[in-house]
């Protein structure tokens, strides 16, 4: 199974993420969008796949930072580009096991879905 694990570094809750696969030997690709950066096209077919709802982080720090005026009136196309522009505004992880994406670290569903 080919695993992409999309985050940030830093992040607490990539790091248990990757705990958790390394833990079951599940070995796996770490792109870091703080680093390499995430395009519009990626954000897109995740947004078609879970919703841009799943993907945007609102309890993030970068996204409480936001206008009243930045905040209001999201939709999909505001969403893609204001997490294109500050990545750190993706909820994180975004694990894609070939195909299959995962939004956020949950082990139950991970478990789950990659046994």
């Amino acid at each position: 199974m080919a695993i992409t694990m999309y985050g940030i570094k830093n992040c607490d809750t990539i790091k248990k993420a990757r705990t958790w696969l390394d833990d079951h030997g599940l070995g796996y690709e770490f792109h870091d969008y703080k680093v390499v950066g995430i395009d519009r096209k990626t954000l897109k077919g995740w947004a078609d796949t879970v919703g841009w709802e799943v993907l945007l982080n609102r309890a993030g720090t970068t996204f409480r930072k936001l206008s009243d005026a930045e905040r209001g009136d999201i939709d999909e196309a505001k969403a893609i580009a204001l997490m294109e522009a500050q990545p750190s505004m993706i909820k994180r992880p975004v694990l894609d096991a070939d195909g299959k994406l995962l939004v956020g670290f949950k082990p139950d569903i991970y478990q789950a879905e990659l046994g």
